[in-house]
């Protein structure tokens, strides 16, 4: 149980067990816990050093010819720890121990994929000057910039726009336009309001125009009540006669939500048609089917027609 040792120094990580995953949340390292991560994650002594920064005890265990590239049951790599946590000096000392820059999880994350989600700059440079390969999409078809892109990483975006795989990532060259999951940058940033992100896109070149089975980014936009990205992309003169495959167009989205009966304090009553959880957001919404959340619309979508008819 030399492992066990190892992992029972220390007082708290930002891990917990959530669906047999680890997720950004600050949990005890209790003797229990830290058994789970030995046994049912296959968590080794080197992954425990890369995801708590400890660079005296991931240098040891290397020369100690401890395997730079040992994988738990998730198919995560030390290095994918590290780059997770922002650990800029456990990121360099893994790669320039052979660690696989583009090693993949079962999750289909290579470490670049984490380092851009959660917007560590250092971190996404190194693995880019170590040939991180920008356009590998993970299970969810997303690339590092999608993600970057979704959580407005406006840094990480930024580098990653200036690598010279720009034009592959913009136009989404290994995705496949069909696939229901298909998705771009421009529309994960517009479904989250990240004005700063669709700036930074429009000046990169991306096809403003480009839709998806759900429409344009200004589907997307109009559909989650952004009403300054609305405003930002009819400015840049985002077709808006574009229809999805329902046959409509972001004007008819915003008159169904229009016609939506809300009562007198502008809650909508809605219910849940599927699970959803976000293992890598400790902030995010989890919801199970069937549940009925309340959503506050303060005259969204009054705003979102003036825009249109203005």
């Amino acid at each position: 149980m030399a492992q066990f040792g190892l992992l029972s120094k220390g007082a708290s990580y930002r891990i917990k067990k959530t669906n047999g995953e680890l997720t950004g949340q600050n949990i005890e390292m209790t003797p229990s816990f830290c058994l789970w991560l030995c046994c049912d994650l296959r968590f080794s002594a080197l992954h425990h050093a890369a995801l708590s920064g400890t660079t005296e005890l991931l240098c040891a265990l290397l020369e100690a010819q401890a395997t730079v590239d040992i994988k738990d049951s998730n198919g995560m790599r030390p290095l994918h720890y590290a780059a997770w946590q922002g650990k800029a000096d456990s990121v360099l000392v893994l790669l320039r121990s052979g660690a696989s820059v583009n090693g993949v999880s079962l999750d289909g994350h290579i470490p670049l994929h984490l380092a851009a989600q959660y917007g560590h700059y250092e971190v996404s440079e190194m693995l880019l000057q170590h040939q991180s390969n920008t356009c590998l999409i993970n299970k969810a078809k997303k690339t590092p910039l999608d993600l970057a892109c979704e959580f407005g990483r406006v840094k990480v975006a930024q580098l990653l726009l200036s690598s010279n795989m720009v034009g592959s990532l913009l136009e989404g060259e290994r995705k496949e336009p069909t696939d229901a999951a298909f998705t771009t940058p421009l529309h994960l940033a517009a479904r989250n309001g990240h004005k700063d992100i669709i700036c930074l896109l429009l000046k990169a070149g991306i096809d403003i125009n480009k839709a998806t089975k759900s429409g344009t980014a200004l589907h997307e936009a109009s559909l989650y009540g952004k009403t300054e990205v609305v405003r930002l992309l009819l400015d840049a003169s985002v077709d808006v006669n574009i229809r999805n495959n329902y046959n409509q167009t972001a004007l008819d989205i915003v008159n169904q939500f229009t016609t939506s009966h809300a009562n007198a304090t502008g809650v909508l009553q809605v219910r849940a048609l599927k699970d959803y959880w976000n293992l890598h957001d400790p902030t995010a919404l989890n919801i199970r089917a069937g549940d009925i959340i309340m959503v506050r619309t303060p005259l969204i979508t009054n705003r979102l027609t003036e825009l249109f008819h203005a």
